[in-house]
């Protein structure tokens, strides 16, 4: 078995590295990130997400595909309905810690404006 080159000292290999990239990718769209938020609170069908988020239905669905294959969110049928919820409780962490950041440079942003 070969191993892969390093990253200039850091412990990850190059698929790796792809892979966090993915997952960026992934996650840097803003419609997914409000489909994530959403699903913070509990698991919700299409419909409550369009209505949660005001996205269209169909781009509901295109997006959810996309966390769902991530294996970011599941599914579970109910009755007619499919319910998605939070598949990796990572999301939670990544969203406090990424929430705080961009709160706290907010913050820091007024009070230059104030002059404090």
């Amino acid at each position: 078995m070969q191993k892969e080159k390093s990253n200039g000292g850091s412990m990850l290999s190059e698929s790796q590295m792809e892979e966090i990239a993915k997952l960026f990718k992934i996650l840097s769209e803003p419609a997914r990130l409000k489909l994530i938020s959403s699903l913070m609170a509990g698991a919700l069908t299409v419909g409550e997400l369009v209505d949660h988020t005001a996205l269209k239905q169909g781009n509901v669905s295109k997006h959810m595909k996309i966390l769902l294959d991530a294996d970011l969110v599941k599914r579970e049928k109910e009755g007619n309905f499919v319910r998605y919820s939070i598949a990796e409780p990572m999301l939670f962490e990544l969203c406090h810690l990424v929430c705080r950041q961009v709160e706290n440079a907010a913050v820091e942003k007024l009070k230059c404006v104030k002059g404090e």
